[in-house]
């Protein structure tokens, strides 16, 4: 037998060949299986919902059991990526129980919807006592040595003192009623000496006599 040598351009141009035509042959080859429907690929897309409002659960991971392949779903709880037939889907989102659901092998074309739903994962916490102390007789001790404070009206007899009233009404600040009060006093007084000298205290005894008392008082003194 004789072997034709070939040329490394031939050689070059073969492998070339090859590698082209190679992805063209096998995408020959899953088209005619798809239309035979011997096809495994699926586009399993679907959303994912509560079980109570069937509101949509963002960001629910959704994985092919025992595998790294899936996806997450939107904001909307959409989603949607290249699974296989008899896949064991998981659904799994923060404060939800988990969710299994298997792709047909009986399907007829290559896509597949689905409207999972989630329930809502209830979790009872054991009970737990706070106190105080560290234990329940001190606790128990501190209570019955506890010295009660006065009641209310004790407290409210004391705040309502003559004393304490008037010496908080001497450093208090007029409120707005009482400024509105005396700016209208100011503006009566102006309209009712219009066009006339106002009176001078300067000669009036009774102001003299007012103002003696209060100096006899200590009114003037200066506090501290």
């Amino acid at each position: 037998m004789r072997f034709t040598k070939y040329s490394p351009m031939k050689r070059l141009l073969f492998i070339t060949l090859v590698v082209f035509l190679f992805p063209l042959i096998s995408n020959g080859q899953k088209r005619v299986a798809w239309q035979d429907g011997k096809h495994d690929l699926v586009q399993f897309s679907g959303i994912v919902v509560e079980g109570d409002s069937l509101r949509p659960i963002p960001y629910t991971s959704i994985i092919v059991k025992n595998s790294s392949r899936g996806t997450v779903s939107d904001y909307f709880g959409y989603f949607s990526f290249v699974a296989q037939e008899s896949d064991t889907i998981e659904f799994s989102a923060i404060g939800f129980n988990s969710a299994l659901f298997i792709i047909p092998d009986t399907l007829t074309n290559n896509k597949y919807s689905l409207i999972q739903v989630l329930r809502m994962d209830t979790i009872n916490l054991a009970l737990v006592g706070v106190y105080p102390w560290p234990t329940k007789e001190q606790f128990k001790k501190a209570f019955l040595k506890l010295s009660l404070p006065e009641d209310d009206m004790v407290r409210a007899d004391r705040n309502m003192a003559r004393a304490d009233q008037k010496e908080q009404m001497t450093g208090m600040a007029m409120d707005a009623s009482l400024n509105y009060k005396y700016s209208m006093q100011q503006y009566q007084s102006k309209l009712y000496y219009a066009g006339q000298l106002p009176p001078n205290n300067l000669l009036n005894p009774i102001a003299w006599a007012k103002f003696i008392k209060a100096w006899k008082n200590g009114d003037f003194k200066k506090k501290n």
